[in-house]
């Protein structure tokens, strides 16, 4: 149980007006540090600031009561500046909030909010709660009186409050400001308000600067519940009262000024309109108005509106509706969904910190009150609350099938939402007892070319721009000219969001509506004629995004917009049977699976589309083919990459595109160099340099020269590569290419690691990652934090270099890039080595071992079975495994860097004088004779 002690300044904006902006501010602050102060000798206790108000957690109720007591005496006694007199309201409530954090959270600190609120200043309120906690507790001078039960403005059930007395402070107040002070008709709500702080504040501002607010967005996301807490919130501010006037019931729009003149109490005189005789009746009155539910009688709701506040000036009204009323000085407030959970951090208690999840929690417990929710239930809950995106309405219906389901089987089932969301409350209108009918109600308010519209427009799962929709939404029925006006429309209508994007508007429906809209599109029979249009789209989206010396980091940035679109094109193109366009729309895509690191998604889609269309144009097969290759590269699944590359460039030379054999020839080499066959590597390089240079290919050309530095470098020939690296990078940098000008810094660092010069080497890996970043060239981003982890670990900084290589190993991981992986298992391996962590180092290596062996990778199995020798307290076994490593070594013209070659010298030497030299020729002449598998093989059967 936690106290909450809530401050408010009372009469702030007296004072605001009195003091002025900076004045008040600084009170403000003198204010605050009071309070710190006073608190200062309490333990336990949290301060939050928020705005002019203040609130304290303590764990005990006694003491939070001494505190407030104490509180209350120093800022009587504070000698205020500019002759103000600061006064201060407080309230307490004990309960069982939630802690995240950033703070507590919860319906318990809004409880003590709303007693604080009831107050005024000097006085000191408690709930029941705080009543019975601090129960024969308080000292003498202490005591408490009852003041009565009370509505507080969050509208539930009525709270019984007692002030605390000391001889100290003031006594007599006037009675607690509540909703039974002013006039109005606000129901009391059987269930609690969750969340909406940011819209509620949002709300009363926007208010306070109009006449007329509207409250717009789909059916279910919480328009009515908003405005009944806003306007329980401003009651003080209209002494005539603050009336609810509820519209769904009413079919005929004529009956609208009735609703309004029966709950004013305002009686039809004969002979006279009614709007004429309401107009005269509150023509003096200072009072809210709330309209519920416009949508149905849209027309005339606002007629009757606009005629009130033309005859009132001290009249507000606050509407909720699907659409804007539509007439002059309106403001709109589009209320958003409830606030989702981040996805990476679940547990029950961090779940309560969104808004979506929270109110999930809190219906479940309503429903059913044996429930107890654990970490385990956590990540359903996330799951079914983004799933409905944030719609209150839908949370409470799923959460109400706790009755009958557990979480997990509810996450289950809400794909089938529709089915799944039904059973609502009874005293609910029917169009709000399911999901469906909530939606039907929308839909059927629609006309048919904006129904026809959004059918077109469920196409979209990530939203669209007006171009997109105008492609997929002219057919019969809707001319292109008509598309921006119905788009328009149903952007008012709440059925679409209008989100602002970089250059342009998007257009995005909540996945529930667009759910509703794919079945309308079913049922319509036009499904087969829109998706096509969709997949259409797709492919010249990418045509169009694809110009020559295109800006790459945009490209990609604009394809992840669209890549859910995308895979829907590419679903469709399957389903159809339209195998081209769906291999042609694959194609285009590998370059961005493959920096984005959407690997195992591209192939799959690749090899589907592939398959299907074996008879499709060669051109089309060539370039999927050459696409899966790459992925299958760096996947480091070398047999399957060359058969695909090898496939590819058979078409490519058929059909004589110079530009993609040289792809081909380069995916090649790179599969070569993978398997440490340097001298095929660096043959196919320069064939594939040569066909790139006639194409005049500048981006392949400086690609390339990089392949060749990495051989050379390998070879240990680093004038060479330092050189052809330095080419590149001139040539990437003259195309303004930042995924190729990455690579080159990245490779000049290799080769000044290599030598020895880390100093220069880290700020080149440094620059190259940025880069990366910017890009969200995965695989990339995973090297570069490899690289700055080896510099780390050759200055000594072994937990910085730890830290970077599992940063690196994780992403790798992610991607499925064994090579990476490989990698970044061996740079931790190092660490522990360094560290003499004997047993981590050799599990790592072996694990290390096992990927190079698979891919075939004689560099890095030498470069494994080196540093497992240096670990073996068996002499002979240990020269025999450094002796096969030096023989692979031969075989593909990889020698030992500096470094390396001066490491195993000194240890083959310490060997050799252990052993003598009789046994030491034997185990070496043992090692040379021994094959990659016979070797790798005798190393892990021994582990």
């Amino acid at each position: 149980m936690v106290t909450f002690i809530f401050t408010d300044v009372d009469g702030s904006t007296d004072l605001l007006r009195h003091l002025g902006d900076q004045n008040y501010a600084a009170l403000l602050a003198d204010h605050h540090r009071l309070l710190r102060e006073t608190f200062a000798p309490h333990h336990g206790q949290e301060i939050d600031t928020q705005g002019d108000a203040f609130f304290v957690a303590f764990a005990d109720a006694a003491e939070a009561a001494a505190a407030a007591v104490a509180m209350q005496r120093a800022v009587l006694k504070h000698p205020w500046p500019e002759g103000a007199a600061v006064r201060v309201r407080i309230g307490m409530h004990t309960g069982d909030p939630v802690r995240t954090g950033s703070g507590y959270v919860g319906l318990d600190v809004h409880r003590a909010a709303r007693i604080c609120a009831a107050g005024f200043g000097g006085q000191i309120l408690l709930s029941q709660t705080t009543r019975d906690a601090i129960a024969g507790r308080l000292p003498p001078e202490v005591t408490l009186r009852v003041l009565g039960r009370y509505r507080l403005k969050d509208l539930q059930q009525p709270e019984t409050l007692y002030q605390l007395l000391h001889p100290s402070l003031p006594i007599a107040f006037p009675p607690p400001r509540s909703l039974d002070a002013i006039p109005n008709n606000l129901p009391v709500q059987l269930t609690s308000f969750v969340g909406r702080d940011r819209e509620i504040a949002d709300v009363r501002r926007l208010l306070s600067t109009t006449r007329l607010l509207t409250l717009t967005g789909p059916g279910g996301c919480g328009k009515t519940r908003l405005a009944l807490q806003v306007a329980a919130e401003v009651v003080d501010e209209f002494p005539d009262g603050v009336w609810l006037v509820e519209l769904a019931s009413l079919a005929n729009p004529g009956l609208v000024p009735q609703a309004v003149a029966t709950v004013l109490g305002i009686r039809e005189e004969p002979g006279r309109p009614l709007q004429t005789t309401l107009a005269a009746a509150v023509r003096t009155r200072r009072m809210l108005l709330v309209l519920d539910n416009c949508e149905h009688l849209i027309d005339a709701a606002a007629f009757l509106v606009d005629a009130l506040l033309q005859a009132s000036a001290g009249l507000a009204t606050l509407a909720t509706s699907r659409e804007p009323l539509g007439i002059m000085g309106e403001l709109i407030y589009r209320v958003p969904s409830l606030t989702l959970p981040d996805q990476h951090s679940l547990s029950i208690r961090s779940l309560s910190a969104a808004e979506a999840t929270r109110l999930f929690i809190d219906r479940a417990a309503f429903a059913r009150p044996d429930l107890q929710l654990t970490d385990a239930d956590a990540p359903a809950v996330a799951q079914i609350a983004a799933a409905l995106d944030g719609i209150p309405l839908a949370i409470e219906m799923a959460a109400a099938r706790v009755k009958m389901l557990s979480v997990a089987q509810i996450a289950q089932r809400i794909n089938d939402r529709f089915g799944l969301l039904t059973g609502g409350s009874r005293t609910a209108l029917p169009r709000q007892q399911t999901l469906q009918a909530v939606l039907d109600w929308s839909y059927e308010l629609l006309s048919e070319p904006e129904r026809a519209a959004l059918r077109a427009l469920s196409v979209f799962p990530a939203g669209c721009t007006l171009q997109a929709a105008e492609h997929v939404c002219v057919g019969p029925g809707i001319p292109h000219g008509d598309v921006l006006t119905l788009v328009g429309h149903l952007v008012d209508k709440s059925m679409l969001i209008a989100e602002a994007q970089a250059t342009d508007l998007r257009y995005r429906m909540l996945a529930t509506i667009r759910q509703y809209g794919l079945e309308r599109l079913v049922q319509g029979g036009d499904a087969s004629s829109v998706r096509t249009r969709q997949l259409d789209w797709c492919v010249a989206l990418l045509t169009r995004l694809d110009p020559p010396g295109r800006p790459e980091q945009e490209w990609l940035g604009r394809v992840e917009v669209e890549h859910d679109n995308l895979r829907a094109g590419l679903a469709w193109g399957l389903e159809s049977g339209d195998v081209a366009a769906a291999l042609s729309l694959a194609g285009a895509l590998a370059p961005f699976w493959l920096v984005r690191g959407y690997w195992s998604e591209g192939r799959r889609w690749l090899e589907a589309a592939l398959t299907a269309g074996m008879n499709v144009d060669p051109d089309i097969q060539a370039r999927g083919l050459l696409g899966l290759a790459r992925i299958a590269e760096y996947q480091g699944d070398y047999e399957d990459a060359r058969t695909f590359s090898e496939a590819g460039l058979v078409l490519q030379q058929h059909l004589g595109d110079n530009e993609e054999v040289a792809g081909a020839l380069r995916t090649l080499g790179n599969i070569a160099y993978g398997r440490s066959d340097y001298t095929a590597a660096q043959q196919l390089y320069e064939e594939s340099l040569s066909y790139g240079r006639a194409s005049g290919d500048k981006r392949l050309i400086a690609a390339t020269l990089i392949n060749l530095a990495a051989v050379a470098d390998h070879r240990g020939d680093y004038p060479a590569a330092t050189g052809l690296a330095g080419q590149s990078l001139e040539l990437f940098r003259e195309i303004g290419d930042g995924r190729g000008t990455a690579f080159a810094l990245h490779m000049l660092g290799v080769l000044a690691s290599d030598q020895g010069d880390h100093p220069a080497a880290a700020p080149l890996f440094e620059e190259s990652l940025a880069l990366r970043q910017a890009l969200g060239d995965r695989r990339g981003i995973g090297a570069s934090l490899y690289n700055l982890g080896d510099v780390a670990r050759a200055r000594g900084d072994h937990a910085r270099a730890r830290h970077l290589f599992e940063q690196s190993l994780d992403i790798r991981r992610a991607l499925g890039d064994k090579q990476g992986i490989a990698a970044s298992i061996a740079g931790l391996a190092g660490i522990a080595q360094a560290q003499d962590d004997v047993a981590t180092a050799a599990a790592l290596w072996r694990e290390c071992l096992q990927l190079r062996h698979a891919m075939g990778d004689k560099a890095g199995v030498a470069e494994c079975l080196e540093h497992l020798a240096s670990l073996l307290d068996d002499p002979a076994r240990a020269v025999t495994l450094i002796s096969a490593a030096g023989a692979l070594r031969d075989g593909i013209q990889f020698p030992r860097s500096a470094l390396t070659r001066d490491t195993v010298a000194r240890e083959t030497e310490r060997l050799r004088l252990a052993l003598g030299d009789a046994a030491f020729s034997s185990a070496t002449a043992a090692g040379r004779r021994m094959s990659m598998e016979e070797v790798v093989g005798l190393v892990l059967q021994n582990s």
